[in-house]
């Protein structure tokens, strides 16, 4: 073994809600058939020129980003779908080279609202988080899903 390191553990949760002026089965369907139009270019890892995709199923593909040239990354499997409610659970994980090792629990739920919607948005993480990695988590799923 050329070294070891003990990192600290620990579990971070954070919540928002984001008003969004469309019906809900509208933000809904976005989430999923637009996810390139709203994932912002910033937070595209694989490449510039890589398209992110969001297939509901569970077990499936689930929020995929690829490149032409065959590059691909998993930011989150889906653990449960359920459209009859607008609700998905997800899964995702943070490799210790971008600031992991660190597990998501991600929920995205849309709930009617009387001007529209409101898109609610659950995270717990648990690794190497603290309370300035999950204020920037939370902060990153704010700017891209208003672009819904």
């Amino acid at each position: 073994m050329i070294g070891a390191k003990a990192t600290p553990s620990a579990c971070c949760q954070y919540e928002l809600e984001i008003q969004i002026k469309a019906a809900t089965e509208v933000v809904w369907n976005a989430i999923f058939e637009h996810t390139n139009e709203w994932w912002l270019p910033d937070f595209h890892v694989a490449g510039a020129d890589s398209v992110v995709t969001f297939d509901p199923v569970a077990g499936g593909r689930g929020l995929t980003e690829e490149t032409p040239g065959g590059d691909s990354l998993l930011w989150y499997s889906v653990h449960m779908f359920q459209p009859s409610v607008h609700k998905v659970y997800l899964i995702g994980h943070v490799a210790p080279e971008w600031g992991g090792p660190t597990t998501s629990s991600l929920k995205l739920a849309v709930e009617k609202a009387p001007t529209g919607c409101v898109l609610k948005v659950s995270d717990a993480r648990h690794g190497n988080v603290d309370e300035q990695s999950v204020q920037s988590y939370s902060d990153g799923w704010k700017l891209s899903l208003i672009h819904i």
